[in-house]
């Protein structure tokens, strides 16, 4: 797997994610992806960002490197712009049963450990701030 960047974004006391829904399976992640040539982790982030749930964002300060097959850069990160549910990248125009759903959502901080939420690190992360 390639390197990734994602963005962790909270306001007022939600965080947001992807409600990703496949065949027997609903599991949450944080909007992000996979670097292109000649990006940086942080570039990768906000365009990411901004292709799956619609929103621009200004990085505040990187909050975990997690090595999962391939370096995941996990960058907090404030909404700047934009219109959060407004995706339109890839994963919403190619769609297929395998690849599931993509749905942007909002979620309580204090609801993370009721849910699959990926990575555990992150949500361990928010829990203890």
């Amino acid at each position: 797997m390639r390197n990734r960047g994602a963005t962790v974004i909270i306001e007022n006391g939600r965080v947001a994610l992807i409600k990703r829904t496949k065949p027997h399976m609903t599991y949450y992640v944080f909007p992000g992806g996979g670097m292109e040539v000649g990006e940086t982790p942080e570039q990768t982030a906000i365009r990411e960002t901004y292709e799956e749930i619609g929103v621009h964002v200004r990085i505040q300060r990187l909050l975990k490197v997690l090595n999962y097959s391939g370096m995941q850069y996990y960058y907090l990160a404030d909404i700047i712009g934009g219109n959060f549910g407004t995706g339109t990248g890839e994963e919403y125009n190619q769609t297929s049963v395998t690849r599931g759903g993509y749905e942007p959502i909002w979620m309580d901080i204090d609801d993370l450990p009721t849910f699959d939420v990926r990575p555990k690190e992150i949500v361990e992360i928010l829990l203890s701030n």
